[in-house]
């Protein structure tokens, strides 16, 4: 199978893949963020990456280097800043990053362009970051690029929600460190997890709102927000077969 991440082809390579004008560009966006004691730092810029590739593969895509360094962790989506592992970087980081990649691609010729986001707390400074690059690029041509925004989770549907959490969902907040991404991390990533030092726990009872400075204490010591113990590679596989098919339908319904 061709090489999909222009991170690993060389330049002649890349111009002569981008010089079809319909090629889609999928730009992955993570973070370095603590899961847990089962799981590396790098898990969201791992799978944002993963699910990127499977993607371009499926439509003939192009994946872009990595954004890998998100926003800060938030207690409640991710545990907090205060456990050490987790790199904070600011919003005008992930914003400038998110442009700077939009103004590049666009000078190299692309005009489809799709964000995968790996880590929760990305989102919204992804969209400012597209839409200020959407603002530098009108200045200069009438020919806009077209950039989709989407976060991988977002894809598995209800069926498959009802099968992989037979308990009932907790929630996308609380997955941090869970079955979602320990499942995905078996299913492409085995050696980098260790399903014997995981620490089984209830979901983490949270606020529904937010304090500063954080409290530590309503983090739960694993620094997940729910048990990864459910987890296996099948449930992975699963995941992946569903986000990627929903991912595929999206982009093919927008770029038609």
């Amino acid at each position: 199978m061709a090489e999909v991440n222009i991170m690993r082809i060389d330049a002649f390579s890349y111009r002569e893949k981008i010089s079809n004008a319909e090629t889609v560009m999928l730009v992955p966006v993570g973070a370095v963020e603590q899961h847990g004691p089962h799981m590396p730092l790098g898990v969201d810029t791992i799978l944002s990456t993963k699910m990127a590739e499977l993607v371009a593969e499926k439509i003939d895509g192009l994946v872009a280097p990595t954004i890998a360094f998100g926003y800060k962790s938030q207690p409640r989506s991710g545990g907090g800043t205060h456990i050490v592992g987790t790199f904070g970087f600011s919003a005008a980081h992930v914003i400038e990053s998110a442009r700077t990649l939009v103004n590049e691609l666009f000078r190299h010729g692309l005009k489809k362009m799709v964000f995968v986001n790996g880590h929760y707390e990305n989102y919204q400074f992804v969209y400012e970051g597209v839409e200020l690059a959407l603002r530098d690029i009108r200045a200069i041509s009438d020919k806009l690029p077209k950039v989709l925004i989407l976060s991988y989770w977002d894809f598995v549907t209800p069926e498959a929600l009802e099968r992989l959490y037979p308990d009932g969902f907790p929630g996308w907040d609380i997955e941090h460190g869970g079955v979602l991404e320990t499942s995905l991390m078996l299913e492409h990533f085995p050696d980098l997890v260790h399903m014997d030092r995981v620490m089984d726990h209830p979901p983490a009872q949270l606020t529904n709102y937010d304090v500063l400075p954080e409290i530590p204490e309503r983090t739960p010591h694993s620094g997940c927000l729910s048990s990864a113990k459910p987890s296996s590679a099948e449930k992975g596989r699963i995941l992946t077969e569903v986000a990627v098919s929903e991912m595929v339908k999206a982009i093919q319904t927008e770029f038609a």
